[in-house]
């Protein structure tokens, strides 16, 4: 063939690849490949060491004889490849868990052949998503899962309990609602935090938690310096764990906040001057440690404290985790059945919680199985508020000022005269005691200490509102009628 009648190799790597794969654009604009029948998807730009689109058509075009083909061929196809995308109708990718038709909810076994779990209302089966439905996206931190067994009769959720030491029957239950929320792709779920004393098994019963969703491969990191190391780890995978915690920053507790509830970050796209890019997160996360201090009031909404004690009996590791390998696909079998049955059950939304998902959830798992979930939930929302307030001295001291006005009074003041008021009542009558580290020293700073402690107070009958008249703003502390809740002494 006469060298000007040879088909130029961009084309050759282009109508190949448009043969073979199929192409489509996510919200953020990135461009990802998926082969013909497969659910996995690759973003097209990605030289990532999972296998990166690039080597895909590498390998296809080498071994069905076409030829290898230098980089500048390939990026010339690429590059119209993606423009050709952008065009195309947007479908989002997803790791792990994800929505599908008619309300199910599909799990990626993380298998080679693409055979995913999909829950549906009447129960649950392993097949291959059609890839209209589900996009998956994998990272190296995608682990494989093994094939769930089926017909368990609840069995795996004994075996599962037998193995981790966890202190009572209600934290069990707990953990179990956990791992259920963890399955559903559109509902956020609080943060286990697993203490308990040194040698208790904090860190084998996280593992063993995240493994039952992420495989084997799955474990608990430390963590990370800063926020934006957190958001890359958080982005990566679904359930993101963090062992051995003994402080926590306020920066890492914000983030912490965001991770739970939802959030997107905006950063300048690389080797761009004004070109940016979005992440977007809302991921299960899994603390723990003995003790990290003092808890901040918007992350002690968003956690759920799970206590273990120590065992009678050591085992060895290699024997300890040997068995868990084994029971696993009883385990997730077990996990899917109860997964399906708690979804189908009837329950009221409790609407006062801030979780509201979650506290739905326990709900619906006291309506499927007689259990005390949503008791033992606002039990340890309690403990943490308790705690909250035993770290914080302001909070202390509104509670003090608190118990001497009449139920249904209120006490209006400004910031300032707050700030006066409840300064005078810390230190006594004489100014002889010295102010805390951290104490507010403006009218601002206070009122914005009390915002964050709202939610922590009105637990313990102490409501605090904002209002302006026509002469200033203020900060209104009212007890409402009716008897307030217990409340400890407050340590001065």
């Amino acid at each position: 063939m006469a060298e000007e009648e040879k088909t130029p190799a961009r084309e050759v790597i282009t109508d190949y690849a448009q043969a073979h794969f199929r192409y489509f654009r996510t919200a953020d604009g990135t461009v990802y490949a998926q082969r013909n029948g497969h659910p996995v998807a690759r973003p097209i730009r990605s030289q990532g060491t999972t296998g990166s689109h690039r080597q895909e058509l590498m390998v296809g075009l080498f071994r069905d004889g076409l030829g290898v083909f230098n980089g500048t061929a390939m990026k010339e196809a690429l590059d119209l490849i993606e423009a050709l995308a952008l065009t195309e109708e947007v479908q989002p990718v997803h790791i792990r868990v994800a929505p599908g038709f008619d309300g199910a909810t599909w799990l990626d076994l993380g298998r080679d052949d693409g055979q995913s779990v999909r829950i549906h209302p009447t129960g649950w089966d392993v097949s291959v998503p059609d890839p209209q439905e589900v996009c998956w996206r994998r990272t190296q931190l995608t682990g494989e899962l093994p094939m769930p067994t089926r017909d368990t009769d609840g069995k795996g959720i004994d075996l599962l309990l037998r193995l981790c030491n966890f202190a009572t029957a209600e934290t069990e239950c707990l953990a179990v609602t956990w791992l259920i929320g963890c399955l559903g792709p559109s509902v956020p779920v609080p943060a286990p935090f697993l203490t308990g004393p040194q040698g208790a098994g904090k860190s084998t019963a996280g593992r063993m938690l995240v493994r039952i969703i992420e495989g084997m491969s799955g474990d608990l990191r430390r963590a990370p310096k800063d926020e934006e190391n957190l958001t890359t780890t958080v982005a990566a995978g679904w359930i993101t764990a963090l062992d051995n915690l003994s402080h926590m920053t306020p920066d890492l507790s914000d983030a912490m906040c965001r991770i739970v509830t939802g959030a997107e970050d905006v950063k300048r796209a690389l080797f761009t001057d004004g070109d940016v890019f979005r992440i977007g997160y809302r991921r299960p996360l899994l603390l723990t440690g003995i003790d990290v201090g003092v808890i901040r009031p918007d992350l002690a909404d968003r956690l759920l404290p799970l206590r273990l004690e120590r065992p009678r009996v050591r085992r060895t590791e290699a024997e300890l985790w040997a068995e868990y390998e084994e029971v696993l696909p009883v385990i997730l079998g077990s996990l899917l059945d109860l997964t399906v049955k708690v979804r189908a059950a009837d329950a009221d939304i409790p609407t006062d919680l801030r979780m509201a998902d979650f506290a739905h959830l326990c709900a619906q798992l006291d309506a499927a199985c007689g259990l005390g979930a949503l008791p033992a939930y606002r039990a340890g929302l309690d403990d943490l508020n308790d705690d909250v307030i035993e770290g914080d001295l302001l909070a202390q001291t509104v509670l003090r000022h608190a118990s001497g006005i009449e139920p249904g009074a209120a006490t209006r003041m400004t910031s300032a005269e707050w700030l006066h008021a409840l300064t005078q009542l810390y230190s006594g009558d004489g100014d002889f005691r010295p102010l805390p580290k951290g104490w507010p020293t403006t009218g601002k700073v206070l009122s914005d200490r009390l915002k964050r402690l709202q939610p922590v107070l009105a637990a313990r009958s102490v409501l605090i509102d904002w209002g302006r008249t026509k002469a200033s703003r203020y900060i209104e502390v009212t007890r409402p009628p009716g008897p307030p809740k217990p409340e400890q002494e407050a340590a001065f």
